[in-house]
C-alpha cells in the first residue's frame, strides 16, 4: 500500500511516517516504478508499535532497540541459540516493564488532572449560584 493509506491506518501523518523513515525506524517495503513508497502489512505493524510507544515518552532509540529486539525474536524460526533468544526476550520484558510503570505514570497524572478540572467546575459553579 502507498503511504496514504498507511497514514490512514495508522493515524500518523505523511510527515511523521517519512521522519520514521528517515530515522530508521521504519523503512518501506518497496518502491513502485514511479517510486512511490509501498509499505507491507509487516510495516503498518512497526508503525503502530511505534505510535503506541511515543506517548509513553520512549526515545526513537529506544524504539528502534525494542523493533531490533521484535524482529530477532520473530525472524529467528528457531535457529537461534537458547542464551541468545532469552537475552532478547529480557529487552522485550524490560520495555514491558516500563510501559507499564509508564502507563501507571500517566493514570496518576490523568486522576490529578481530572480533580483539577473538577476543582474548577466547582468554583465556577460555586461563583455563579445566586
Amino acid at each position: 500500500m502507498q503511504i496514504g493509506e498507511v497514514a490512514a491506518r495508522t493515524e500518523l501523518s505523511l510527515r511523521t511516517i517519512r521522519h520514521y523513515e528517515e530515522t530508521g525506524l521504519v523503512v518501506p517495503s518497496a518502491r513502485s516504478q514511479g517510486g512511490f513508497r509501498l509499505y507491507t502489512e509487516a510495516d503498518v505493524a512497526r508503525l503502530m508499535v511505534v505510535r503506541r510507544m511515543k506517548p509513553l515518552g520512549f526515545t526513537l532509540d529506544e524504539m528502534r532497540d525494542l523493533l531490533e529486539a521484535t524482529d530477532r525474536l520473530d525472524h529467528g524460526d528457531g535457529r537461534l541459540p537458547a542464551d541468545e533468544r532469552e537475552r532478547l526476550l529480557e529487552r522485550v520484558r524490560v520495555f514491558e516493564r516500563a510501559a507499564r510503570q509508564r502507563v501507571a505514570d500517566l493514570r496518576t497524572q490523568l486522576a490529578r488532572a481530572e480533580e483539577f478540572a473538577a476543582t474548577l467546575a466547582d468554583r465556577i459553579e460555586s461563583a455563579t449560584a445566586p
